[in-house]
Order: structure tokens, then C-alpha cells, then sequence
């Protein structure tokens, strides 16, 4: 007996009905009713039994209470319900699960046989091949203890306290930190413990803030990277559960499931081939080998774990789950690269380094002039004693010395933009986790930025332009239009090779369940659309058709071929038919002959040809897919041949074939296609449609979508075919490229060349795949967009991001949070470069003239915390705008700082400078305070002015700053918090921040003169400016001076 024939109930209902047939004679009926009777009395002595064990002693009498007879439900049991409980309700496996490991792992065949083969583990596994495992969470949970899940050890995350430590690296902490450890030491020695640490520990705490708020922030980014990594691995798996098709999460998998396997599948378990059909599997993930490895029944019947499914398709056997397999053993070892820089952040690294290296030469000229300036002894006291020669302690030159060094490296703290790579950082993640709520999955963080400067998009048609959501509205059997109320006229022998052509060429299923009458279609949108057409339509029945036949080969459909093909033998009468199913005009192609709808069968002359053509053309005009059927009787020699060595292989007839007819399926239009088209368009972003669609389908659609214009004549080049486009010319491609909007019949080779044409031609080219033959022109793209629902996991590893809806809608909304990654980036670049300009020329100037620097080493410190962190936040966070799409693509070549920022950011540099000298040299005698209170007036102002400078810094162009400012409520928030801070800091830490406190007059006038930064923004905005880089200027005078000097130095001597 098989392993799942211990599964199956014996069918004694049937037995009995057949009791009475007239084909028995006498004694054969006698012999079967004994036979019946012993099998019926064996049945209540077994309940009997059954009933007892489960009741106990408690009721020993139960079978004086059975009544002497028992109804049988004689109706015949049928596989197609698969609602029965085929399985014990306890799951004990019969099968050491190392030795299953370990056979499988080494591809030891020998050890399999003694298992039993494939049939016995599965046997053991107490899994029924056909139905799977019990469909019930305690036999998932019992495997899973038994044999382990499918998850591997991962390296646990980077934790708070690996950010802290990493973040106190940074050498002008550690400097700082060395000052205030040498200024809290002499503090205390002049002043006592209790009053002489304030400024050395003051320094400690603000170094502390900036350490950890950093330290956090980046700890949070790291968290959600984790998330998002969790989310792109959960891979959904297609399994048969309780005899029913469903999709599970790979995590979910257990050993003794059936999985199915498509070709663009990775197998998400070790395995072995239960059944299938020209299954070839690349593992060169695992083994390095590049060659496509033939997997079957006999020779071969082990699978890999991370391995690609490259061609046919399969049921595979569950064996060995998690840190069982090879790919989990060696997925646990890697840590997955979350250091991953991205051209934009590249780009800041290098303006961060000029920054630093101008802030640095400034804080150097700072030291040196306030160190000159103490020994000649022009320091204010407020800087340290008065330098006297001899006579000053050397502890007070060594105090006035730190001190001087402590405001030299703030500035540098202040001046190097730290800042920047945060702002990335949090613009990105926030990007990539809205992203996800708008139906767009991000692997590569580049891909985020990049998709802002995109100026193609390559998109498909079906399920990306169109719903993906088949229906068969046309028929046609030769030149005939089949109406569903006349399928019933067709002769039945065409019927039932209809029959055949549809539900054994097939990769799609139907299933009954037992629960209800609603049959369930599985399989590709278009598998789906045929069969329930066919079920429902022409009254097949999937389950007899299978009895009734075999299938001898196949060969799977795919992108290039555009057609699949099946053989089959009839089990009455031992006759092998050939059945082939694809694009119509190829399958038409192929045939030489056609059926009618009366079962005769005409020959296909070329005027026969070219109405069936004009039949398919109109029907494609339509928006129709276009599906055609046909078939051959052959004998087995036709079937085989020969290779060079010798062996024998399977192939399907290709020509002489008769065409059963052809099908017209529906693909509605998604409804957001046409707006989102338009929008990529106003946006200066082209939009190519290719597709492996008939020209006329491909027309009619891209109409549809505006992707074509209604002034499109047909004599503009704008739609060629694949074949058309591939027999180009590299100059021809090159000059029409351009041109072309619609791409139909194309090959995934057609892709790959077009967007190495658009790449040559200076284009950023976004692409849209979803199948396996994709990924070269996914990986080619500037920016690879991968379906998420039809899309293969070839197709999502090859992409940069996943479109989850497989909607065009969501590639436009990649490209809009694209660019609105870059365009909080300069915002904040324009902030940040801002505070930088002002405070290093208020320091440099005032070190310069009066001896000392007007902000101490904590209050930069926390200027440095509310620039960099807080307004990173506040910038960064921002969601995208209609006016992003009103602008052409921004190069990537393009200078980070625009004229427009250095407009911006220059006006309101210049007046916080003007302001902030005027507080310095005249501020006592304008507001009749003193000295400390002037120096907190200067503090107070300066800060407030980077507040309100905030709100200049969200619009870059608009005057109207507060444009939508109520649906950032992050934005709004921070700024509260910071002006909260800013209030204790002044009111309630004197001695930390080194300030007095402010009455509500002095209060008004630092926001007044803060407030006016509103305004100047204002009329600035009003100002034009040049479109050319302001360093282009510089570099033209330059040049300009080179040659000069070339044409001086090196004029040619007089010849007299």
C-alpha cells in the first residue's frame, strides 16, 4: 500500500450501490452482500471500541445501548471534497529527523531509498501528496516543535548603548570632553567644589544631550531599517493545506508541506520533488555554479533552500526547515549591510567635509588671536585673570588656557554640519516607512533619491496600466463567434479537445470545497480567467478530465516563447495529443488547419489566414487579450528524439497544427492610470509602455492611459514591435528612441536594450517587472520597480523597489516622495548653512575685536543640538506637495546648493550677523543692561532667529511659508519644544547656561528682532536669480585667468 493510499477511506459505499447492478451475476451479488455484511459488523464493533476508549469506565454498558441497526450514508465518497479528515487527528512522525536532514543536505540517494524514496518520507511525514498537510494550527504547531521553524539566527540588533559609545568617536567630543574634565578641575580648585564645577559640568551635560539625542536618533533609524528588512524577507508561499491551495507566509512553513514552485520562485525550504514538469533550478546562490541544475523524480529529486526556480514547475515535499538547511546555516553567519551609502549621502559627506575644513581654519584663527590677545594681556577678565608675566599662577594661565581652547573647538562643533548625514538618515527612513503606506516597499535606500531625478518610466501593461483582472468576454471557433448560450451546439469532440487544450495545459486549479458550492480558481489572473470560463462556461469538469488522461511533457510558458505546450495520452485508447496555448497571432501561425464549430476541419489557405488575423486584430483593437488553442494527434515516434549523446528527450510538435479557436480576455483600465500618466507627464517624466501584448491591444490601452495622444496617427514611430526595435541599427535605435512610446510583442532581451538606449541617450530610467526574464533590465534601470503581487522573487531580489498593488498610481507616487527626499535635504541644507555662516563670522569677528567669543561653549553646544537634531527632524519629515510634480526631473549632477538657496540663506545670515554685532558692541547702551544680561539678549536672539528661520526654510521658492504647515504636526511640535527649552534655559539655568533672566520687554524684543527674518524672506523671495551654478561663475574666472597667464608667460619669442 502507498503512503497516501493509507490515507483514503475504503470506498464501501461504492461497493453497495453496485450490489444490485444487473452487470453481476448471482453468485457474484451473494458474495458481495456476505461481504458487506462482515465489513458493516466490523465497522460497529471498531465504533464501539472507539466510543469506550474515549468514555472510560465510567460508562461500561454502551454497547447493551446500541441499537441493532445502523444507517449507512451510501452516497459515494469523491475526491473532489476536501473538507474529510484524511489524517489522524495526532501527528507522530515515523522518521528521524536528523537522518531526513541530513540525507537531503548531501543529496544521498541511497539513504532516500531506504526511506522509502519521496513516497515514503511523505508517508512518514504523514502528508498526503495530493491534499498536504491537515489544514489545523495545533498539527502546525506540533511539526513545528518536532522539526524547528523556518527561521534562522540572526546577529542580535546594534543596541542604544553601541550608538552612545560610537557617537562619543567623534574627536571634537572627546576635545571637548577633555576641556571640560580640565576646566571642572581648576573650577573647583579656585572656586571650591560647590560653586567651581558649574562650567565644567555644564559643558558635560550639553555634551551628554548632543550625544545621546544623536545617539537615539540613530538607534530609531536602525530599529525601522530592522522592520522594514523583516517585511521585504516575509515572502508568501503557495501550499495545498486540508487539500486546499493557499498562500502562507515563508515563515509559516513546516516540514511535510506540499509547496507549489513557478517558475521566478525561490524555494523557501530544503526539499524533495514530488511531482512536476521540466523543472530546472539555478543554485548558484548556494554552490557558485551558474549552470541551471535539472531537478526530477529519479536522479535527482532533492531541492535547495534560497535557490531560484529558472524554468518549469513543481510540487515540492517540506523536508528540513530554518537552521536545517544549508542557506539558513549560512544566512545566520551574514550581517546585512545597513551601512549602505547613497549617492546623495555621498554627496553631503563631501559638502559636510568642506564645511568642516572652513569651520576648522576659522576656530583655528579664533585660538590663536584669543591666545594672542590673553598673553599680550587685552583679555577681559571674564576670560580668566589678566595675564601679568611672572606674577600670574600658572594654575590661572592653565585655566584661561582651557577655557579659550573650550570656545575654539565648540565653533568647530557648531561649524561642522553633523547635521546633514542625520537629516539623510531621518528623511530617508521616514521616506521609505510613508512609502510603505503608500504601496511602495524600499530595498535599496538609493533608490529613494534616485527616483526624484528620474526622467523615463518603462512600464508594463497588464496589472501595472491595467486591473490584472481577467474575464473571457469573446469566443471565437474558427471564423464563428461563440455566444455562451450557443456552446451547447458545439460538436462534442471539439468540446472535449477544448476540454484538453484548457484544463491540462494549465498551471491553475479547481477546487470544491466541501463547505460550500462556490468553486475556487487558483493560478496567473489569465489561468484563472480560462478555466472559470471553461467551467462555467463549457461545463468542464477539471476532475474527470484528469482521470481520463496522462501527460506525458510539458513545456512552460514564458515571456520569450509567449506560449505553453502539453502531450498527453488517453488512457481509453493509448492516442498521444499535442495541445499548445498562447499569443493568438503565434499560435495561428503554427496551424495549418482549423476546426469548426460542427467538428469539420478546413484547411487554413492564406485567404483563411487573413481572416482569422483580421478577427484577432479586431478583437485586440478592442483592448482584448488575445489567447489561441491548438492541436495535434501525434504517434511517440514524432513525440522523441535524439540528442548528440545518444539520449533520448521529449519535444511537442510545433507545426501542421489545427486551431481549436481563440479567446478574448478583458483586462479593464485601472481607473487612477489615465491621472497618474498625466501627472509623470507634467512632470517632464516620459512614460514608455512595454508590453508582450499584441500591437493593436497595446494601442487601444496606452490610448486609454494617455500614454498615447488622440492626435497619434500611426505614421509617427511612436509604436513599433519588439522584433521591429531589435532589428534597428545602433544609430537608428539611438535616433528614434526618443519617439517611442509604445513597445509591443517585446522580449525582456527588447527591455534590457531599450534601457540601455535611454542610459546612453543621459536618461534616468525607471523600470517596471514581474517576471523572472526581467531582472536583467530591473538590474540595468537606474531604478528597478517590481510588482509586488504577480511580481517572481527574482523579480523583487533584482529591484530596488517593490510596488506592493502593482499599481502605476504607486510608481508615481515613488517618483513624488523621491523628489521630496532631495527637496527636504536642501531645505535643510539652507537652515543648517544658515546658523553655520552666522555664528562662525559673530564669533571670528568679535574674537577678533574685543578678546572674546559673545556665545559660550553650552549655549553653542545647544544651538549645535536645536540645527541638528530638532531641525532635522522638523525639515526632514515633511510630505510631498502637488508642486513637486510642476517641476521638471533635477539632475543628479546638479549642485546641491542652488542660487536660490545661496539667495535664501545669505540674506538671513547676513541680517542675523547685523543684528548680532550691533547686541555686541552697542547692546548695553541701546537697552541700558548690563553686560551678562546683554550677552543672554545675544544668546536669546540667536536662537529664536534659527526658529523662526525655520519656518522660512520649508518653502524654498514660495513666499507663503505656512502653506499646509498644519498637517506637519512633528514640525509644529519641535518647534514648541525648542522654544520651551529656550524659556528654561534662559528663566531657570542660569548657572548651566551661563545667562540671566529676561523680563517680558527684553523677551518682545528679542522675538521682534527674530520675527523680522519673516518679512526679509518675503521681499528676498522677489529677487531672480540665474539658473547657472553660482560656482560655475567662479570657475569661468578661473579659467579665464589661467589662460591669461598661459598667454604671458608663454608667448612666443620674436623672430627678429
Amino acid at each position: 500500500m502507498s503512503g497516501s493510499d493509507g490515507y483514503k477511506l475504503y470506498d464501501c459505499s461504492t461497493l453497495l450501490l453496485k450490489v444490485t447492478s444487473s452487470s453481476l451475476t448471482k453468485a457474484q451479488r451473494r458474495w458481495r452482500i456476505a461481504y458487506a455484511t462482515i465489513y458493516s459488523f466490523r465497522v460497529m464493533v471498531s465504533l464501539a471500541k472507539e466510543i469506550i476508549s474515549k468514555r472510560g469506565s465510567q460508562q461500561p454498558s454502551v454497547i447493551s445501548h446500541l441499537h441493532p441497526y445502523v444507517s449507512l450514508d451510501i452516497e459515494p465518497s469523491s475526491s473532489k471534497h476536501w473538507g474529510e479528515n484524511f489524517l489522524p487527528s495526532s501527528f507522530a512522525p515515523k522518521i528521524d529527523k536528523n537522518k531526513l536532514v541530513e540525507t537531503v543536505k548531501e543529496k544521498d540517494l541511497v539513504s532516500l531509498d531506504q526511506l522509502g524514496g519521496v513516497e515514503g518520507v511523505a508517508a512518514a511525514l504523514r502528508t498526503n501528496p495530493e491534499n498536504g498537510i491537515r489544514d489545523d494550527d495545533q498539527e502546525v504547531i506540533k511539526r513545528q516543535e518536532m522539526f524547528g521553524r523556518n527561521t534562522y539566527h540572526k546577529p542580535p540588533p546594534k543596541g542604544l548603548l553601541y550608538f552612545v559609545l560610537d557617537a562619543f568617536k567623534d574627536t571634537t567630543i572627546l576635545i571637548l570632553l577633555a576641556c571640560a574634565a580640565l576646566s571642572l578641575g581648576f573650577g573647583i580648585k579656585e572656586h571650591g567644589a560647590e560653586e567651581g564645577w558649574y562650567e565644567g559640568g555644564s559643558i558635560f551635560v550639553a555634551v551628554f544631550l548632543v550625544v545621546v539625542v544623536s545617539a537615539l536618533s540613530n538607534f530609531r533609524q536602525e530599529t525601522q531599517f530592522d522592520k522594514l528588512s523583516k517585511i521585504s524577507n516575509n515572502i508568501k508561499v503557495e501550499v495545498v493545506r486540508g487539500g486546499r491551495r493557499q498562500q502562507i507566509s515563508i515563515f509559516d512553513l513546516v516540514v511535510g508541506d506540499v509547496v507549489f514552485l513557478k517558475i521566478g520562485d525561490q524555494i523557501p525550504a530544503d526539499g524533495l520533488f514530488l511531482d512536476g514538469y521540466s523543472l530546472q533550478v539555478d543554485e548558484s546562490s548556494m554552490t557558485g555554479e551558474s549552470d541551471h541544475v535539472e531537478v526530477d523524480a529519479t536522479r535527482n529529486p532533492v531541492l535547495f533552500s534560497g535557490s531560484k526556480v529558472a524554468d518549469g514547475y513543481a510540487q515540492m515535499l517540506v523536508a528540513s526547515v530554518g537552521m536545517d538547511t544549508a542557506w539558513g546555516e549560512m544566512m545566520s553567519s551574514i550581517t546585512s549591510d545597513k551601512n549602505e551609502r547613497t549617492p546623495l549621502q555621498a554627496r553631503l559627506d563631501k559638502l559636510t567635509s568642506s564645511i568642516g575644513k572652513v569651520g576648522l581654519a576659522v576656530a583655528f584663527l579664533v585660538l590663536v588671536v584669543l591666545l594672542i590677545r590673553y598673553f599680550t594681556g587685552n583679555t577681559k577678565h571674564d576670560m580668566g585673570q589678566k595675564y601679568d608675566g611672572s606674577k600670574t599662577d600658572v594654575d590661572d594661565i592653565l585655566n584661561a588656557v582651557v577655557r579659550i581652547v573650550a570656545a575654539a573647538v565648540t565653533i568647530v562643533v557648531v561649524a561642522i554640519p553633523e547635521g546633514l548625514p542625520l537629516a539623510v538618515t531621518l528623511t530617508l527612513a521616514y521616506s521609505m516607512k510613508r512609502m510603505m503606506a503608500d504601496q511602495a516597499m524600499v530595498r535599496k535606500l538609493s533608490a529613494c533619491e534616485t527616483m526624484g531625478s528620474a526622467t523615463i518610466i518603462c512600464t508594463d501593461k497588464t496589472g501595472t496600466l491595467t486591473l490584472n483582472q481577467m474575464k473571457v468576454t469573446q469566443f471565437w471557433l474558427g471564423q464563428e463567434s461563440i455566444e455562451e448560450v450557443l456552446a451547447n451546439r458545439i460538436e462534442p469532440s471539439v468540446l472535449e479537445l477544448f476540454y484538453q487544450g484548457v484544463g491540462l495545459n494549465t498551471t491553475g486549479s479547481v477546487c470544491k470545497p466541501i463547505s460550500g458550492s462556490i468553486l475556487e480558481f487558483s493560478g496567473s489572473p489569465t489561468e484563472k480567467a480560462i478555466l472559470s470560463w471553461a467551467v462555467l462556461g463549457l461545463g468542464m469538469d477539471m476532475e474527470n478530465l484528469k482521470q481520463k488522461y496522462s501527460i506525458l511533457h510539458v513545456e512552460t510558458f514564458n515571456s520569450e516563447k509567449k506560449r505553453s505546450g502539453v502531450s498527453v495520452r488517453r488512457k481509453a485508447d493509448q492516442t498521444i495529443h499535442v495541445h499548445w496555448k498562447g499569443a493568438a497571432e503565434m499560435i495561428v501561425a503554427m496551424c495549418s488547419q482549423y476546426y469548426e464549430s460542427n467538428g469539420i476541419i478546413k484547411s487554413m489557405n492564406e485567404e483563411g489566414k487573413s481572416k482569422i488575423e483580421t478577427i484577432i486584430q479586431s478583437m485586440a483593437a478592442s483592448s482584448l487579450r488575445c489567447i489561441a488553442f491548438a492541436h495535434k494527434q501525434v504517434s511517440r515516434e514524432e513525440m522523441e528524439y535524439d540528442d548528440d549523446s545518444g539520449k533520448t528527450h521529449q519535444r511537442l510538435k510545433e507545426d501542421g497544427l489545427t486551431l481549436l479557436g481563440i479567446v478574448g480576455l478583458k483586462d479593464p483600465c485601472r481607473p487612477g492610470a489615465k491621472n497618474a500618466v498625466e501627472a509623470c507627464q507634467s512632470a517632464g517624466v516620459g512614460i514608455k509602455m512595454i508590453t508582450g501584448d499584441n500591437i493593436f491591444t497595446a494601442k487601444a490601452i496606452a490610448t486609454e492611459c494617455g500614454i498615447l495622444g488622440s492626435d497619434y496617427d500611426g505614421e509617427s514611430g511612436e509604436v513599433v514591435e519588439g522584433i521591429e526595435f531589435r532589428n534597428y541599427t545602433p544609430d537608428e535605435r539611438m535616433e528614434k528612441i526618443d519617439k517611442i512610446r509604445v513597445m509591443a510583442r517585446s522580449s525582456p532581451f527588447d527591455k534590457l536594450l531599450m534601457v540601455q538606449c535611454l542610459k546612453q541617450k543621459g536618461h534616468v530610467v525607471a523600470v517596471t517587472g514581474d517576471g523572472t526574464n526581467d531582472a536583467p533590465a530591473l538590474k540595468e534601470a537606474n531604478i528597478g520597480l517590481s510588482m509586488g503581487i504577480q511580481g517572481t522573487e527574482v523579480a523583487k531580489e533584482s529591484s530596488d523597489i517593490v510596488i506592493l498593488d502593482d499599481n502605476f498610481s504607486s510608481v508615481a507616487t515613488v517618483v513624488r516622495w523621491g523628489r521630496c527626499v532631495y527637496n527636504n535635504i536642501q531645505k535643510f541644507i539652507q537652515f543648517q548653512l544658515t546658523v553655520n555662516v552666522a555664528a562662525l563670522v559673530i564669533n571670528f569677528i568679535a574674537a577678533v575685536s574685543a578678546g572674546e567669543v559673545p556665545l559660550t561653549a553650552v549655549q553653542l553646544l545647544w544651538v549645535n543640538l536645536i540645527m541638528d537634531t530638532l531641525g532635522a527632524l522638523a525639515l526632514a519629515t515633511d510630505r510631498p506637495t502637488k508642486e513637486l510634480m510642476q517641476k521638471p526631473p533635477v539632475g543628479r549632477t546638479e549642485p546641491l546648493i542652488t542660487n536660490i538657496m545661496w539667495r535664501n540663506l545669505l540674506a538671513q545670515a547676513l541680517y542675523q550677523i547685523v543684528i548680532l554685532l550691533i547686541l555686541q558692541f552697542q547692546g548695553e547702551s541701546i537697552f541700558n543692561v548690563s553686560e551678562e544680561v546683554n550677552d543672554t539678549l545675544i544668546f536669546n536672539t540667536f536662537v529664536l532667529c534659527q526658529v523662526f528661520n525655520e519656518f522660512n526654510a520649508r518653502k524654498l521658492e514660495k513666499q507663503n511659508v505656512f502653506k499646509g504647515i498644519l498637517k506637519n504636526r512633528l514640525f509644529l511640535g519641535i518647534v514648541g519644544i525648542t522654544i520651551i527649552l529656550q524659556v528654561v534655559m534662559v528663566e531657570f539655568l542660569k548657572k548651566f547656561a551661563d545667562t540671566e533672566k529676561l523680563n517680558l520687554w527684553q523677551w518682545g524684543v528679542c522675538i521682534l528682532l527674530a520675527a523680522f527674518s519673516w518679512p526679509i524672506a518675503w521681499f528676498v523671495k522677489l529677487v531672480p536669480v540665474s539658473d547657472k551654478p553660482f560656482f560655475s561663475y567662479l570657475k569661468r574666472s578661473k579659467i579665464i585667468f589661467t589662460i591669461l597667464k598661459r598667454a604671458i608667460y608663454h608667448r612666443k619669442p620674436d623672430r627678429t
